[in-house]
């Protein structure tokens, strides 16, 4: 999880840079504190999903720029060393597996997930469409108004830039996420 710090670190204060903001601005636009976006940026914060992806939004970037090694070298994760993002509303954790290169759109996650609070997602950015195939156990997956129960290998598509929703059902849930923006 140090690492994964280290990363969001470095990463959210090149891109607060790189847009001309302060650390104020950037709290304002994001909907979280100044005293948030100054740990996070120091490398001492634990950051939520939602919170990650507030200051992405408010960044103009996917959430996946904040997160990712930017390695050029093959990339193995092992599954015993995953270090995911967990979500503060839900027995959730978002872990990116591969992040959209220059040019392409598309990102690839890892999704653990425990019965209890479901993780419910605000709209990504315009055109987002997500992939979801279930790899164990069962969730309720999709927009919120009409989520699917998907059950091991099975696969659903559905717009992420409306709200969605992410509901393990059954212990041991895991996926692979999919985040296209067309």
């Amino acid at each position: 999880m140090e690492e994964l710090r280290t990363r969001i670190a470095r990463t959210l204060r090149r891109e607060r840079e790189a847009a001309s903001l302060s650390v104020s601005e950037l709290a304002r636009r994001a909907g979280i504190s100044k005293a948030t976006v100054s740990q996070l940026e120091s490398g001492a914060g634990n950051p939520s999903v939602e919170t990650l992806w507030a200051l992405g939004v408010a960044l103009g970037v996917p959430f996946a720029v904040l997160v990712d090694q930017q390695a050029n070298a093959p990339t193995l994760i092992r599954a015993d060393d995953i270090a995911g993002v967990p979500s503060s509303a839900a027995a959730y954790s978002a872990t990116l597996l591969s992040a959209s290169p220059p040019g392409a759109r598309r990102d690839i996650y890892l999704i653990q997930a425990e019965p209890g609070d479901a993780r419910r997602s605000d709209p990504h950015h315009p055109g987002t469409i997500e992939h979801v195939i279930l790899m164990a156990g069962q969730a309720r997956i999709g927009p919120v108004d009409e989520p699917v129960l998907l059950g091991p290998g099975d696969y659903l598509t559905y717009a992420g830039d409306a709200p969605h929703i992410f509901e393990a059902t059954a212990p041991g849930t895991s996926a692979v996420l999919i985040s296209e923006l067309r």
